[in-house]
């Protein structure tokens, strides 16, 4: 069923109708929870703040990850100058990510999703897998050892900045300009090794929710080769605690991404809404949180 022959023509406008406002809110909104988390680290210095600033952090780097990702659609502001601007400075530059490499390789994904040649397929098509494994592959992310395997490639880009392409190496420069000024900051206000908290979150924690979240999203669907989206995909309207830290800014409403992308993030839990009183997900069985996520995308035990 084509999902625009349900909406009316508000509800079209209402659903797609991009805001400055809000979109600078949810870039303002992940700044300033990343900024909470170093201050709860410097006014209580101690094993625990340290820990929880890790987990806060990583968090905040899968939120910029998902500013990418809207301002890679071209969702997220109302202009194309602004999605490219705050996308490549404010959203991918402070975690050495490349907005337009990455916008590529994910449009392949939209495009073939429910079929054996989406290129995320990798991630997700072996699922439900049991707890041991998951667990494994949770301790890989953990200990850092997802995370350097991945960051290894960014070290050798920049050891070899000037021989790489054009579009490569101005993410990269940006990237350095960003965390330049960052130590920089953080050296002259005394607390240097804030940002090598930042570096181990992003070895670990960032790493741990990005898996949860690909997991979420794909994994253990009722059927990862059928094109309809209430198949492919999943949604979790999650709690305030699984927002926090699982699904930052709303990208837990994926079904809805893949069902309208042109929709904007803050727009989706509108469309998940509207959908529902419909009766289009009357087949669909939305887990209410991640933890309920996990029971699905595991093998029962034997």
């Amino acid at each position: 069923m084509e999902v625009r022959t349900l909406l009316n023509e508000q509800e079209l406008a209402l659903i797609q109708c991009r805001s400055n406002l809000k979109a600078s809110a949810l870039v303002a909104l992940n700044y300033a929870l990343t900024a909470c988390a170093f201050s709860v680290m410097v006014l209580w210095t101690n094993a625990i703040t340290i820990v929880l600033g890790i987990i806060l952090l990583g968090t905040r780097q899968l939120g910029f990850g998902v500013l990418v990702h809207e301002c890679g659609h071209g969702t997220l502001f109302e202009s194309r100058r602004l999605n490219k601007m705050i996308g490549e400075w404010l959203a991918a530059a402070p975690t050495f990510n490349n907005m337009q490499a990455y916008s590529a390789a994910h449009i392949k994904h939209h495009r073939m999703a429910g079929t054996n040649q989406d290129p995320d397929l990798v991630n997700y098509r072996d699922y439900p897998i049991s707890t041991q494994r998951l667990r494994r592959k949770l301790l890989r992310d953990i200990t850092g050892r997802t995370g350097w395997r991945q960051t290894r490639g960014l070290v050798k880009s920049l050891l070899t900045l000037f021989a790489q392409k054009s579009e490569k190496r101005s993410s990269l420069v940006r990237g350095l300009v960003v965390h330049t000024i960052a130590i920089c900051f953080f050296t002259y206000v005394g607390f240097w090794w804030l940002y090598a908290v930042w570096w181990i979150a992003e070895l670990t924690t960032s790493k741990l929710f990005s898996r949860l979240r690909q997991v979420a999203e794909h994994a253990a669907v009722p059927n990862l080769y059928d094109r309809d989206p209430r198949k492919n995909t999943r949604t979790i309207p999650a709690n305030w605690f699984d927002q926090l830290i699982f699904c930052p800014l709303g990208v837990s409403y994926h079904m809805e991404h893949h069902i309208m992308a042109s929709v904007p993030i803050y727009n989706l839990p509108q469309l998940h809404q509207i959908l529902k009183e419909k009766g289009y997900y009357d087949d669909v069985s939305f887990p209410t949180s991640y933890l309920g996520m996990l029971n699905e995308v595991l093998l029962p035990k034997t």
